[in-house]
């Protein structure tokens, strides 16, 4: 987010961590996802509890008289915070709102210390969905009911995953809000890494690397970047040797495929 929106952002933020330090976390994020899924929905709505020509008065008793009693009183005080606020497009008013429902599953994930378990998860679900071109499309299905979906992913993570886990999985597979899976689980893992202030790599290796090479790898990215940093392995056989990170938009390559790679752009040059 930009401008107007970055610093209404803040404003939220400031009232989300003010109602959620005595909410029921978890039932938060799925009041929040809900309002979201609603502005998404009704466009006119949206447009209007976005419209900064409206009062903020008017548009926070229109919010109130739809959701009071329907949502906690946690939601509704972020949500009316997100109306109140100015944005410089009408998405970025529901995009603020799924953000804090994330948010919300990953402060719920670490008061229970799960919140490592979650990261992992994310990502390892990932790479089964990029491997699994049949449970993707099941899952990316904009036909398919969403109750056979949430059926689907209750019965193949139901008790393995952590309730964060399964809560945001199963809300970008519901909710893709014009995402990939996989495009919304990465974006989903930057958040709930945020959570503690850390930055996520995704480490391409021939081979899987052991716990002492990670916190090795780990180590060095912290010494580097300034900041703690999550790392993610992905396993692939076509890197030869060496390994690759990526840090958002920075790749470090040291994989003999790339160096291959390489050597074949200066040929051709």
């Amino acid at each position: 987010m930009r401008g107007l929106s970055r610093s209404s952002l803040a404003v939220v933020e400031e009232r989300f961590n003010a109602v959620a330090a005595s909410a029921d976390l978890g039932r938060l994020a799925d009041d929040l996802s809900a309002i979201v899924d609603l502005l998404d929905r009704e466009h006119g709505l949206r447009r209007s509890l976005s419209d900064p020509a409206r009062p903020p008065a008017q548009k926070s008793q229109v919010l109130r008289m739809l959701l009071e009693g329907k949502v906690s009183e946690a939601a509704l005080e972020t949500a009316t915070a997100a109306v109140e606020a100015k944005w410089s497009r009408a998405g970025d008013l529901a995009d603020a709102l799924e953000r804090f429902s994330v948010i919300a599953s990953a402060a719920q994930a670490e008061s229970e210390g799960r919140l490592d378990d979650v990261e992992d998860e994310l990502f390892r679900f990932s790479r089964i969905v990029a491997a699994n071109p049949n449970l993707r499309r099941t899952l990316a299905d904009a036909a398919a009911p969403a109750e056979g979906k949430e059926r689907l992913l209750k019965e193949l993570l139901g008790g393995k995953v952590a309730p964060s886990s399964l809560r945001l999985i199963t809300q970008l597979a519901v909710r893709p809000r014009g995402r990939s899976l996989e495009a919304g689980l990465e974006e989903y893992s930057r958040l709930v890494a945020a959570q503690r202030q850390r930055l996520v790599a995704v480490v391409r290796s021939a081979v899987a690397l052991s716990d002492e090479q990670k916190q090795r790898l780990g180590a060095w990215l912290r010494t580097s970047y300034g900041r703690d940093v999550h790392v993610n392995v992905e396993v692939d056989p076509r890197v030869l040797g060496g390994f690759s990170v990526r840090i958002g938009d920075e790749i470090i390559d040291s994989t003999i495929a790339g160096r291959i790679e390489e050597v074949r752009r200066r040929l051709a040059g």
